[in-house]
């Protein structure tokens, strides 16, 4: 979870009229970006350290770690509801710019972000709350730490595609998984980014069995089974982003599984 500056809590007041769309809307708006290109207005604060992923364990609402390493390369960001979505925003990518207009040390060169964590305390429609890295980002060049001491600016952004070069989807099996219960974590799906649902197919008598199960949103980008009956694997995953786009893993998971232990599919959005 994010913090903002006390200046941007107390704003929170000012904003709240605002916030009277309703999520949904907001995240038709977000997502329509998408496919039209067109920049909408938001506001930026930052946290953590100045140069840093966000959180002191480079997690978050969505579960991912190790943001500050590539591919998250600490290019990370809280959203509000609009943008984190419960948790179906996890892992989708906006560019992001600042102009001279709103602050003197933006340099007006769009940045690309991912949500990776949730915004508790929005103080406009749309409000990134980013890693001090990204923040500090959409700097004219020596100016990252001016930028950064303004706090609270005005900002543009837009949905884009998002790209991970030669890597597949990534399922990590979360720790406390055991033969009744299986919690997996999914990682850098390109283009839309995010998985909107999850399916599971377990694997007897050597072969899978032609049944999907369907998994529930855990939290963030975690999804998990409470199957009733212990689980055979090796287990087949199929995965579906926001627009539709749908994948299976075959078998992407091996009969002798551990949790917490990260498995590399052959799969990824193209």
């Amino acid at each position: 979870m994010g913090r903002v500056s006390a200046n941007a809590i107390a704003l929170v007041a000012l904003f709240s009229a605002v916030l009277v769309t309703s999520g949904h809307s907001q995240s038709y708006d977000a997502a329509r970006s998408y496919n039209s290109g067109a920049w909408l207005p938001a506001k930026a604060t930052w946290y953590g350290a100045p140069t840093g992923a966000g959180p002191d364990d480079n997690g978050g609402a969505c579960g991912y770690k190790f943001t500050n390493l590539y591919p998250f390369s600490s290019m990370t960001s809280c959203g509000n509801e609009p943008l984190f979505m419960d948790g179906a925003g996890c892992g989708t990518c906006y560019q992001i710019k600042c102009t001279s207009v709103n602050n003197p040390a933006c340099s007006g060169q769009p940045k690309i972000v991912m949500i990776t964590d949730m915004n508790y305390y929005p103080v406009a429609r749309y409000h990134f709350d980013l890693s001090g890295t990204a923040f500090g980002a959409m700097a004219n060049y020596g100016q990252n730490d001016q930028l950064r001491h303004a706090g609270i600016i005005d900002m543009q952004f837009r949905r884009v595609p998002c790209n991970y070069p030669g890597i597949n989807v990534i399922f990590h099996v979360e720790a406390g998984s055991n033969p009744m219960y299986l919690a997996v974590l999914v990682l850098f799906a390109n283009r839309d980014g995010n998985v909107v649902q999850m399916d599971v197919m377990e694997s007897r008598y050597g072969g899978p069995t032609g049944y999907w199960m369907p998994m529930r949103r855990s939290w963030g980008a975690i999804w998990r089974l409470d199957s009733g009956h212990p689980l055979q694997g090796p287990f087949s995953l199929r995965i579906r982003s926001e627009f539709g786009a749908t994948l299976v893993a075959h078998q992407a998971i091996p009969a002798d599984w551990k949790p917490d232990t990260n498995y590399w599919s052959n799969i990824q959005y193209y």
